[in-house]
């Protein structure tokens, strides 16, 4: 059985997160969705919140589980048995950034990342443009999951 890890702050989850998140449900056998509790960043929603919008959307895949963290990325992968790390990819920006953390990861732990480039349609998604979008009121339903939509909506207008 091959578990994989697909980390990330998901604040909020986009149509690429839960894309990439299908892919490795219908590629492992168990896919441990995990959401970055990061105290000293300023999260829009809450760890808790955060595995709360991701549920729904995977809610057809009974081979997900999910978690959230702190601390090293790797720490947790061994805690959660995990053999594999994945990790979606947009643009070669984010292969710049996320090859030196598989290896570091790779030298700390001996586990191995592997890459997922997003669907083309998902390729300019980010969770900071969606909230910045919605922030002003722009047109974020195309861009997250309904239920995310409406927590975005409600969050900005409260």
């Amino acid at each position: 059985m091959i578990t994989a890890l697909v980390p990330g702050s998901f604040d909020p989850p986009t149509h690429g997160h839960i894309d990439v998140i299908a892919r490795c449900a219908a590629i492992f056998d168990k896919v441990v969705v995990a959401v970055i509790d990061n105290p000293s960043k300023s999260s829009l929603f809450t760890a808790e919140e955060r595995i709360g919008l991701l549920k729904e959307p995977c809610s057809q895949y009974d081979n997900i589980e999910f978690a959230s963290f702190a601390g090293l990325l790797v720490d947790f992968a061994e805690r959660a048995d995990v053999d594999v790390i994945v990790k979606g990819l947009r643009a070669i920006t984010d292969f710049d950034y996320e090859i030196q953390m598989a290896q570091m990861n790779r030298n700390l732990s001996g586990i191995m990342t592997l890459f997922v480039a997003t669907k083309p349609e998902f390729g300019y998604l980010s969770s900071s443009l969606v909230k910045e979008v919605g922030r002003y009121g722009g047109s974020i339903d195309s861009l997250v999951p309904e239920n995310v939509a409406i927590a975005l909506k409600e969050r900005f207008n409260d």
